[in-house]
């Protein structure tokens, strides 16, 4: 189920193969070759061809890599070779015990370097007080540094890269896909303006200006002669220095937790960017290979329609996958089990997809998930919907933590450090100062046209929040030293462009939010009633534009959303699901409210003072019992009856109520359940608790019938007596007594 995330992530970890052939003479079109990871102490360079990632930016391939079937062949046939030569030499006894290093040690390192990245991150969150301080992200960087000097004094040369085919394959594609999954579509679209602003004209003004800038460090001789670049070069280095990393991004501001707005401008902006990058990498590369006097006027106006191929091109990648996989889910039905798969491979072979074309994969992928949400979340169930969550969260959680620690330890290379610091210091305040300058510029102009326009605080933030990450890292990485003889140069001034953003500004980002007090984010859900009431504005605000004769936003957004209900999900939703009425949906979540507050507290409403459950993610208690109805919006009706897993509030007589309902849930259902005698791998049977929520809810419904009932019933015999007694004739309970 989790194939297309799981294996790429654990492949990055597999350096230590190259490290190990030396010692055991392993041959060289063994398993090793096809893992690309470099042995960088002098031998022949195995590492993964650029292809397809870095064929997109027209890097030339380095040496092919064996076939996988014949790689996993040999891999397995080594060590049978070994104990059979082993056995003749010894007069062929029997060995109760070998040592099969050879044949485990690719799983086996990859296991121990997940199982180090996972203790540091237990060991990190140990400590309340310091996570509050120190981001995760630095803290990784750290160990990484640390682990990379140690195997640099271990072995005199370092075994380990962060390898750029590895990072765009596989681990980029797990954080950009759970991050495209998730994204709050409302939020995205309300500022996509904002966000293509910032990504397009901002890392365009941003590339252009720094390029220019260290050209002309380097004709007034700030920047060493050492450093042998022209202006295509640093224009070159301008672009791939200047884009903002969605990795770095969500490390940092999820921990800073900023208010909506900013977090989505910024994100969206990292995510965005990543076809301008694209374009202007592409586009200087194949400027330095054919030189700057043989480029003519028709390359610059193909570099721009190139823009818009690649942007253009990729989101539509996304967007057909993403109706793909809504289709497919409607058909699920009868095979659960498989739903999951089905969303890891659609959306991450929209990623591979965009990446043979030579598109934007990240905006690929990113549409993808946003345009599927919708209806695959309504198709799945809801075991499928909590397998997804978790397992995009924990892949996306891996994946950064092995990014951060092997960016530390790509750093602690000696071949990679080609120091200047004219370079790096007019670098630093170029990306800087360039960054703050566009942010202001730009917010000049969208403030004019936003209806809640950007503060001077949100601009300081945004400015500030310019991230730079292992995304810089991989594409200076991918140069060619022919090509670009200053390569070394631009490779130590990334890494130290990358660290000084990550680290200083990420330790330093949340005191300045705190000083300059930024609105955070809340993680409360809206109400129902809030619900309803944006609805209404939205539609107040479309007919105001309707009325007006303009075409605005809201327009084309209602336009959308009849064009969605009409058409598109009558195409990709299950009928069951197209066809069931929100009230609906609304009135049962409130009738299973009531019936576990009645199963709980016995008729009383839940309140803060009785308890707080633990499944949210805030673990906050709640404050009111519209609360209780945001948990269900959220996680349905799998809601945990058992007050035993509930965070009580200290009290003898909460203590005593708990055991008594553990008492009672534990036998009071015994006698009513109903075991299947069959298995289905198709499927996955209801649990425990959904039986007991189901019958909960029935008796609760049950029992509201029959008070609706006798309620009737009294009503209608009251007004029959009365219309009696207007006609003299007395009530029946009169007549009985007599």
């Amino acid at each position: 189920m989790m194939l297309p995330f799981t294996v790429p992530v654990l492949l990055l970890l597999s350096a230590a193969v190259d490290a190990a052939a030396a010692d055991l003479s392993v041959p060289e079109a063994s398993l090793h070759p096809k893992l690309g990871l470099r042995d960088v102490g002098g031998g022949p360079a195995r590492s993964l061809p650029a292809s397809p990632t870095a064929s997109r930016f027209h890097v030339r391939p380095r040496n092919e890599y064996a076939s996988t079937g014949i790689a996993l062949a040999r891999s397995a046939e080594e060590p049978t070779a070994v104990a059979e030569d082993e056995s003749r030499h010894r007069g062929g006894g029997f060995q109760m015990v070998q040592w099969e290093w050879s044949y485990v040690q690719t799983p086996y390192i990859i296991a121990i370097w997940i199982l180090v990245a996972s203790v540091a991150k237990i060991l990190f969150h140990f400590s309340q007080r310091f996570t509050t301080v120190v981001p995760e992200s630095c803290m990784l960087i750290l160990l990484g540094l640390v682990l990379g000097g140690i195997v640099l004094l271990a072995s005199k040369k370092q075994l380990y890269q962060l390898e750029p085919g590895l990072f765009f394959l596989f681990l980029l594609p797990t954080i950009v896909g759970d991050a495209g999954y998730f994204m709050p579509a409302r939020l995205f679209f309300d500022n996509l303006g904002a966000i293509l602003l910032y990504a397009v004209v901002g890392t365009l003004w941003n590339a252009f200006c720094t390029g220019f800038c260290l050209y002309g460090a380097k004709y007034m001789g700030v920047i060493d002669e050492k450093v042998q670049a022209g202006l295509m070069e640093f224009l070159l280095f301008g672009a791939l220095i200047s884009a903002v990393d969605p990795v770095a991004v969500l490390a940092v501001f999820e921990e800073v937790h900023v208010n909506e707005t900013l977090f989505i401008i910024v994100f969206g902006e990292s995510l965005v960017n990543d076809a301008v990058t694209v374009v202007l990498y592409k586009v200087y590369m194949s400027f330095v290979e054919v030189g700057p006097e043989n480029v003519q006027t028709a390359d610059y106006f193909k570099g721009v329609a190139s823009f818009l191929i690649v942007s253009i091109g990729g989101t539509l990648v996304g967007l057909i996958f993403a109706a793909l996989l809504a289709f497919i889910t409607r058909f699920t039905k009868r095979v659960r089990i498989i739903e999951p798969l089905f969303v890891f491979l659609m959306v991450y072979l929209a990623y591979l997809t965009a990446e043979l074309f030579s598109l934007s994969a990240i905006l690929s992928m990113t549409f993808c998930g946003i345009g599927c949400n919708k209806y695959v979340e309504a198709n799945i169930s809801q075991k499928s919907r909590t397998t997804v969550k978790y397992t995009m969260k924990t892949l996306a959680s891996i994946a950064e933590t092995i990014i951060f620690i092997f960016l530390g330890i790509s750093a602690v290379d000696k071949t990679k450090w080609a120091w200047d610091t004219g370079l790096i210091s007019c670098t630093l305040i170029f990306i800087f100062v360039f960054r703050a300058l566009g942010v202001v510029m730009q917010t000049w102009v969208l403030n004019r046209f936003r209806l809640v326009p950007l503060d001077r605080i949100d601009q300081v933030v945004m400015s500030y929040g310019g991230l730079r990450g292992a995304v810089a890292f991989a594409l200076v990485v991918l140069l060619d030293d022919a090509q670009v003889p200053a390569k070394d140069y631009f490779v130590a001034t990334t890494i130290i462009v990358v660290f000084f953003t990550v680290m200083f500004q990420g330790l330093t980002i949340k005191p300045l939010v705190n000083w300059l007090k930024v609105p955070r984010a809340t993680n409360r859900k809206p109400t129902i009633n809030e619900e309803i009431h944006e609805r209404a504005f939205d539609h107040c605000l479309t007919a105001v534009e309707d009325i007006a004769g303009l075409n605005g936003y809201h327009h084309w957004r209602d336009k959308w959303e009849q064009f969605d209900k009409n058409y598109l999900s009558k195409l990709l939703l299950r009928k069951s699901v197209y066809r069931k009425s929100e009230l609906w949906e609304a009135y049962q979540k409130i009738n299973i409210r009531d019936a576990i507050s009645v199963i709980d507290q016995g008729g009383n409403v839940l309140t803060s003072a009785r308890f707080s459950l633990p499944s949210m993610a805030s673990r906050t208690s709640f404050q009111e019992v519209t609360n209780v109805t945001n948990y269900l919006r959220e996680n349905g009706s799998g809601v945990c009856l058992d007050l035993q897993v509930i965070d009580n509030v200290s009290g003898a007589k909460v203590e005593e109520e708990s055991e008594t309902h553990h008492f009672l849930a534990g036998n009071l259902y015994k006698p009513r359940r109903r075991y299947q005698s069959h298995y289905s791998r198709h499927f996955m049977t209801p649990g425990e608790h959904e039986r007991q929520d189901r019958e909960i809810f029935q008796r609760n419904m049950k029992s509201r019938m029959e008070t609706f009932k006798t309620t009737r019933h009294k009503r209608h015999s009251h007004k029959k007596d009365r219309s009696q007694k207007k006609a003299g004739t007395p009530p029946i309970s009169t007549r009985l007594e007599y």
